[in-house]
């Protein structure tokens, strides 16, 4: 555990608004002091951007009035490749993406993904959150196709328009099951009921599983372990392309 995280501390926490009921509760429960800022979930789709907006966060938090920032991020399409600690403390879970932060483990994601890689995911604020995002595939956001196909007209001529709309409609082929996860915070009724019609619909399996909060919990209670990535100052994240995930490398000055 890093030094930084042996008293009371005044966090800093920049989080995806894909899981922010969970940040949200660990933060009340927190011993230390939590700042919480939420993102929107469609810069997923755009992780050059994502990961600028981030590193932008990360340089104007004050040094004098907070100990480290922490992010509930995964890695999630290498938008947390590169970033940097300047002046103080940077915390990234080892996650691939936010469906490790929903499961509570890296270790049971991987485990599921080899057993069920068909698999598309479905949680409360994903679809709570959707009319603020664009499509992401595996989590349960559907776009406005028609919107869509009248802007691929527009752009692209009609036939152009009719290919690519039938491209987009072809990554169903490869799911086979629809799981809504159930972290047990709020009344997650319609989004499983919506799991279930859409699995039926699209001739899936339909499964719930329940997630767990203690990848979450352990990052804003400052438990930094083995399942966290803790730069310091003048150090940066790293793709290491193994379990670890992410690891870190010492910026040259």
């Amino acid at each position: 555990m890093s030094d930084v995280a042996k008293s009371q501390l005044r966090l800093k926490c920049f989080a995806c608004e894909a899981l922010a009921r969970i940040a949200y509760l660990c933060a009340a429960h927190s011993p230390h002091l939590v700042d919480l800022s939420l993102y929107e979930i469609g810069l997923h789709n755009r992780p050059g951007e994502l990961r600028g907006t981030l590193q932008e966060a990360i340089d104007g938090v004050d040094p004098d009035r907070y100990d480290a920032v922490v992010l509930i991020y995964g890695l999630c399409g290498q938008a947390t490749r590169g970033l940097q600690a300047r002046h103080m403390p940077v915390v990234i879970p080892k996650a691939h993406d936010c469906i490790t932060l929903f499961l509570g483990d890296r270790k049971r994601y991987k485990m599921i993904f080899e057993e069920e890689p068909g698999t598309y995911w479905y949680s409360n604020d994903y679809l709570e959150r959707k009319a603020n995002s664009g499509v992401s595939l595996g989590t349960g956001l559907e776009i406005d196709l028609a919107a869509v196909y009248d802007d691929y007209v527009e752009k692209y001529g009609q036939d152009n328009a009719d290919y690519l709309m039938e491209v987009m409609g072809t990554w169903r082929e490869h799911y086979k099951r629809a799981v809504y996860i159930d972290n047990g915070i709020g009344d997650g009724s319609a989004v499983e009921a919506q799991a279930r019609s859409q699995a039926a619909g699209r001739g899936w399996q339909f499964e719930q599983i329940t997630g767990d909060l203690v990848l979450i919990r352990r990052l804003l209670a400052g438990d930094w372990g083995e399942d966290f990535l803790v730069l310091q100052p003048g150090q940066e994240s790293i793709m290491t392309y193994d379990e670890e995930i992410i690891g870190y490398r010492t910026v040259e000055s």
